[in-house]
């Protein structure tokens, strides 16, 4: 990584499930709080506060556990495209940090896609771990979050299948 460069989140994973039930479930996820804390232990709370749930402006309230610390972030939809994408980024004073965030949803046949989370920091890793102690090793656990969440959507989806 060079010095100056932003830290980029990417994780994929390949799901055995077709692109329009990777995106039900992920809709179904953001839209009460036991669904949104049965995708991942880490979830807290979820509620949309401005507009309709996942529109393109629309804006949602979560609260996540990354390392043992609390995060309650506000996030507004970007850019929505059914069964393939969803864009949201966090809303001022993060944003100034944080690039936008994306579930990209790539099918792959008729029952198989790739699920692919992205994000990430506009300043360098070692910058970002020396602005406060808390901050020192959330990139790796934002990363082991992401990959979390793929690995249970997975596991959920796949199962659902087999029912």
């Amino acid at each position: 990584m060079k010095l100056f460069e932003g830290v980029k989140y990417r994780d994929s994973i390949e799901v055995n499930a077709s692109a329009e039930k990777v995106y039900e479930w992920l809709c179904r996820r953001s839209m009460d709080k036991e669904s949104y804390k049965a995708w991942h232990p880490d979830h807290v709370d979820v509620r949309w506060i401005k507009g309709e749930p996942l529109q393109a402006g629309s804006i949602f309230y979560a609260e996540e556990n990354i390392r043992g610390d609390l995060y309650k972030l506000k996030f507004k939809i970007t850019r929505i495209v059914p069964n393939r994408e969803i864009r949201y980024r966090i809303l001022f004073p993060l944003s100034l940090i944080a690039t936008e965030n994306a579930f990209i949803i790539e099918p792959k046949g008729k029952n198989s896609c790739t699920f692919t989370a992205t994000g990430g920091l506009r300043i360098p890793a070692w910058l970002f771990r020396n602005i406060h102690k808390k901050h020192k090793y959330k990139i790796e656990a934002t990363q082991q979050h992401m990959k979390e969440e793929g690995e249970n959507l997975k596991r959920a989806l796949e199962s659902q299948g087999k029912s």
